[in-house]
């Protein structure tokens, strides 16, 4: 019987969704809150109202506080996980965009297609000092945003990939 000798680890690919020899760049875990305060409201509300109602009306409105409380709490574990796996990689011809848990995606958009480039930032993004970087292209299906940039880093990447487009396009 013989053993083949310990090596170092090797990479293990998975599939299209992980192209070897791309780097990943993750987003700001700050996004996590941005996701989760609004979920908060939206489903807190009516566990909150539900349980007012249990209390003064009738404890058969816990029936009603159940499904609610049960999103919240799925949403609490879910939503941290969903940021994690959100990435970019900025490669020589294009930028590949990954997004997903169980529904994974990858969208490579070649410099060359962009039209222009968004940064945005809403008042709760402002607040937790975060940004997404939105990419337009000449087609209406693509889905090239990147949420839960610091704003440094969205300002970075924006005009990196303006001045590759226009050095892609000025090419064609």
């Amino acid at each position: 019987m013989t053993s083949t000798p310990a090596g170092p680890p090797t990479a293990r690919a998975t599939g299209p969704f992980d192209p070897p020899g791309v780097e990943w760049q993750g987003v700001s875990p700050r996004l996590v809150r941005a996701r989760l305060i609004p979920a908060s409201v939206v489903l807190g509300v009516p566990v909150v109202a539900g349980a007012v109602l249990t209390a003064l009306v009738s404890p058969w409105f816990w029936l009603l506080v159940g499904v609610p409380a049960a999103l919240l709490l799925w949403t609490v574990v879910l939503v941290p996980r969903q940021v994690r796996a959100i990435g970019y990689a900025e490669r020589d011809d294009d930028l590949l965009i990954r997004k997903g848990i169980l529904f994974r995606s990858l969208v490579v958009v070649p410099y060359g297609r962009m039209q222009y480039v968004d940064v945005e930032a809403g008042p709760l993004d402002r607040n937790l000092g975060i940004a997404s970087v939105q990419l337009h292209t000449a087609s209406a299906s693509t889905d090239a945003d990147i949420p839960g940039l610091v704003p440094d880093e969205a300002e970075r990447l924006r005009d990196r990939l303006s001045s590759r487009g226009e050095a892609r396009l000025a090419g064609l």
